[in-house]
Formats: structure tokens, C-alpha cells, sequence
């Protein structure tokens, strides 16, 4: 429990400036408004776009919120607050996220475009299962970008897991051919696979992840498969669109959501889970390792929205 509310403090300070852009707009609404009228809608639909929840996710807030002021009969704009509060939560609903992956054998693919805190993803990620007594291997398979092995080989050292690959320039498949032979032999729960990087050419990608595929479909058929795709929070929008672009590419299972704590822009969380309808599994509040954590949408309305008084 003690962890837990560590983690909330460590939330509520990593939301510091999206609270200040989003949260802090919507307070002087609620309290510069005498009344609900367009005016009101339109300066909340404002803050909210600006505040990269996305256009999809604010219309149907706003939606949902006009519908149960007129249902609540709610006269003052203050009343509005709680309101707009379970309409973003409403808004992010994505069912249970489910980590099975933690429980069975498996390979989860960890995909992103160059420095978005991909290596340091897997790296804390590798770090978490190891100390829940997982075995746990990296497979360097992203071997289009320069140093990206030798960065991976840096973190499978720090948390004392094996890493096979990490030759510059070889095939991915055969990479990941290789880690499925070593993951088998030496009894692996999760394998980790460091995958493709390139948006900017999705024919490739979408060929290099099939092929990839096709070797575990034959090597290893009987792994759980998960597919997380890193983004960097700060980019905001771009973030919504990378998702989207990695989506029509791979299934993706899951978001992981870095750099959370130097951004204005977390209101993208909401964004993706509305929009995508893809949760976000972890969020990265920090450096260190404890700072990767499973995201949990409830938390992050509650911290987005945390006042000292509550």
C-alpha cells in the first residue's frame, strides 16, 4: 500500500504542468461563469482541445455533460466540475486491462519510433518482471539504429537479464529466430523484443513485423503474444497519430506512455484511450526504474484533477 501512495505523490507532481494546462483553465471557468450557457461549452471545448484530450475524446465529454446537466437540472457552472471529472473517465474506458503477458510464457513486442524512450522501456520493463521472480531474455532485434544493441546490452546488464543480438545491420527475423531457440532452451517467461522503429516507411515495417511473426507462429506457437508501442507524451498529438499509424501496421495490445512528468500534455492519455480504444499499460514518471508503472486510468483522472484539500 505504502508503494502504492509513493506512486500517487510521484503522479500527482509528474502532472504538475498538465494539470497547470488543463486543470487550472477549467477551474476559472467553473468559477469565472455565472451561469451555463454556449460561452461556457465553447471556453471548456477550448481548454480541453488545447489540453490534447483530442477532438473526438472533448465532443463526447461535452456531449455526455450538457446531457446530464439538462437530466441533473444543474444551474451552477461549480457543479459542472465533478461532472466533467466522469465524463473523462467515462471517456477512457477500455474495459479491464488485461497483463497477461506477466503470467504466461511469452514474447511481447515493444515498438517505436527513435527517442521515444523505447530502450530505456524495455530495459525498467525487463527490470519490474525479473523482480516479480520472472525469467526474463531482451532480443535486440531493432538493429536498423546506430548504438541501439549496445544501449539494450547496458540495461540487460543493469537488471541482470540475458540479451541475445545486437549486431548493427542483421536481419530482425533471424534475431528473433535466434532469441526463441535461446528463450526455449533456458526456460524464459517473457522475451522482450526491441522491434522495428520506422514509421516514415510502413510497407517495411509492416513486412519486417510480418515476417517476424511468421517465425514465431512456427518456432514458438505456443507464447502469449503482446505488442506495446512506446510513445513519448510530450509530443502530444503527434503521439495520437503514431499510435494510430503503428495500429493499421500491428496489433497493437498496449500503450506505453513515457515522459509523462515533462509535459503540458498528458491529456493525451485520454486521447488514446478514447480514441484508439487501446489502453495504456505503463506510464514513465521519471528516471529511475520504479518510475515505469502500470497505468490505471481511475488514478490519473483522480491526480490530474488532485487538489491539497481533497
Amino acid at each position: 500500500m505504502e508503494e502504492k501512495k509513493g506512486f500517487f505523490r510521484r503522479l500527482v507532481s509528474g502532472l504538475t504542468k498538465t494539470r497547470d494546462n488543463i486543470v487550472s483553465g477549467m477551474d476559472s471557468i467553473f468559477h469565472g461563469f455565472s451561469k451555463i450557457d454556449e460561452d461556457f461549452y465553447e471556453e471548456l471545448e477550448e481548454t480541453l482541445i488545447m489540453g490534447d484530450l483530442g477532438v473526438h475524446a472533448t465532443m463526447n465529454i461535452l456531449d455526455d455533460l450538457r446531457e446530464k446537466v439538462k437530466t441533473l437540472h444543474i444551474k451552477e457552472p461549480i457543479e459542472c466540475r465533478q461532472l466533467l471529472i466522469d465524463s473523462i473517465k467515462e471517456q477512457m474506458d477500455v474495459g479491464e486491462t488485461a497483463y497477461e503477458f506477466e503470467e504466461r510464457t511469452s514474447v511481447v513486442f515493444v515498438i517505436g519510433v527513435n527517442g521515444v524512450g523505447k530502450t530505456t522501456t524495455i530495459g525498467k520493463l525487463a527490470g519490474k518482471l525479473k523482480s516479480q521472480g520472472k525469467k526474463v531474455m531482451i532480443a535486440a532485434a531493432d538493429t536498423f539504429r546506430a548504438a541501439a544493441g549496445e544501449q539494450l546490452k547496458e540495461w540487460a546488464n543493469r537488471a541482470s537479464v540475458d540479451m541475445i543480438g545486437g549486431q548493427e545491420g542483421a536481419d530482425p527475423a533471424s534475431v528473433i529466430y535466434d532469441a526463441v531457440a535461446a528463450a526455449k532452451a533456458r526456460k524464459v517467461d517473457v522475451l522482450l523484443c526491441d522491434t522495428a522503429g520506422r514509421l516514415h516507411n510502413k510497407k517495411n515495417l509492416m513486412e519486417e513485423l510480418k515476417k517476424i511473426n511468421r517465425v514465431i507462429d512456427r518456432e514458438y506457437p505456443e507464447a502469449f503474444r503482446e505488442t506495446l508501442v512506446v510513445l513519448d507524451a510530450t509530443t502530444g498529438q503527434n503521439a495520437l497519430a503514431q499510435a494510430r499509424e503503428f495500429n493499421e501496421a500491428a496489433d497493437i495490445t498496449g500503450v506505453v506512455l513515457t515522459k509523462m512528468d515533462g509535459t503540458a500534455k498528458g491529456g493525451i492519455a485520454v486521447a488514446i484511450q478514447a480514441e484508439l480504444g487501446i489502453p495504456v499499460k505503463y506510464i514513465g514518471v521519471g528516471e529511475t526504474i520504479d518510475d515505469l508503472q502500470k497505468f490505471d486510468s481511475e488514478e490519473f483522472v483522480k491526480a490530474l484533477f488532485y487538489r491539497e484539500e481533497d
